[in-house]
């Protein structure tokens, strides 16, 4: 798995053309050194696994979807003690891909020109341009995404922190510091 860029640290290229309507599986797996640009990029430790399951196929007419479950083995340093913690990645994931301009990747909305999105409704398609799709470079953003960004070694806790509930936060009244003043 060649990287075209240099700023990718993980690649697999998928030609749109030879995409059928019935689902293709591809094994995917990170070789050292694309462990390592892994590690320098998501800022860890170090990578010591990558792999990803997919499913390719056609959607809809133009489109491509990319299913998959993406599985990782990272080593962050502990926010509490710098120690490090191990963490193991395991995230399914969906997305559709379709070509630049196409109407399918509009955004839908109302006459004011206000876009309508959905938080929980599904991701809107993304753009590729030519006749590929990096779907390592999916791969890795999904994983990415599965981070842990405060990992925290096994039974660490931060030493005399109190969490403040802001019980006592109330406003105090505006004749509170009169109180105090007596005539005498």
């Amino acid at each position: 798995m060649q990287n075209d860029r240099d700023d990718v640290p993980f690649s697999y290229h998928v030609k749109v053309g030879h995409i059928s309507a019935n689902p293709v599986e591809v094994h995917v797996e990170a070789d050292a050194s694309e462990l390592k640009a892994l590690a320098k990029t998501w800022n860890v430790v170090s990578v010591d696994d990558l792999s990803a399951d997919l499913q390719i196929a056609r959607w809809k007419r133009d489109g491509v979807r990319i299913k998959g479950r993406v599985q990782a083995k990272i080593v962050q340093s502990c926010v509490v003690t710098l120690e490090p913690v191990e963490s193991a990645i395991d995230e399914s994931f969906e997305q559709i891909f379709v070509p630049e301009g196409s109407k399918l990747a509009r955004q839908a909305g109302n006459d004011a020109g206000e876009m309508l999105l959905d938080p929980d409704g599904p991701d809107l398609p993304e753009n590729f341009v030519g006749d590929t799709i990096d779907a390592g470079e999916v791969v890795a953003e999904f994983a990415a995404l599965a981070i842990d960004p405060y990992p925290r070694k096994q039974g660490i806790e931060f030493a005399g922190h109190v969490e403040d509930s802001g019980e006592d936060d109330k406003k105090p009244s505006a004749f509170a510091a009169l109180k105090d003043w007596k005539k005498d």
